[in-house]
């Protein structure tokens, strides 16, 4: 299993709140849903193991 930080994340309400909603929708975490994404644009697989 790769090592995991963590960290403090500052967002604006308003991108929280969208990433929430996106999130719920997806049946995901805020992590995962944040995670998701961020892997998404980097181009790497995406895996949904965290998904219901």
């Amino acid at each position: 299993m790769d090592h995991e930080v963590r960290i403090t994340l500052r967002l604006p309400a308003d991108l929280h709140a969208w990433l929430t909603t996106q999130a719920k929708s997806a049946r995901r975490s805020l992590n995962s849903e944040i995670l998701h994404r961020l892997e998404a644009e980097r181009g790497t697989p995406v895996t949904d193991d965290e998904s219901p």
